[in-house]
C-alpha cells in the first residue's frame, strides 16, 4: 500500500509533529514499509490459532487492596507547579 504526503501530513498534524520536506519523504517509506508488512501478515492463515492475549505464561501476583495513608489536600497542593485555588492547574487539552 502506498502512503501519500498529504495522508502523512494529516498524520503529523493529529500527532502535533513537524516534518520538513526531507521527513515527510522518510516517514511516508517507513509508513509504506510498515503497512507493506502488514499486507504480508494478513496472508498468514490463522484459521486454527488460539488468539493469545499475552507472551508470558506467567501468572500476574497481585497483592491485597489495603488503604493506607492519605494526602492531606494542602499537601497534595504544596508541590503543584500551579493551582487555582484548591485545584490544579492544567494546560488546556481540548478546545
Amino acid at each position: 500500500m502506498k502512503v501519500d504526503v498529504n495522508t502523512v501530513k494529516k498524520i503529523a498534524h493529529l500527532a502535533r509533529l513537524e516534518f520538513d520536506e526531507a521527513g515527510l519523504e522518510k516517514m511516508k517509506r517507513d509508513m509504506t514499509q510498515i503497512l507493506d508488512w502488514e499486507e504480508q501478515l494478513n496472508e498468514v492463515d490463522t484459521e486454527n490459532i488460539e488468539p493469545i492475549t499475552t507472551m508470558s505464561s506467567e501468572v500476574n501476583v497481585m497483592r491485597e487492596d489495603v488503604e493506607g495513608e492519605h494526602l492531606t489536600h494542602d499537601q497534595a497542593l504544596k508541590n503543584a507547579p500551579q493551582r487555582d485555588s484548591d485545584y490544579f492547574r492544567v494546560p488546556k487539552v481540548l478546545e
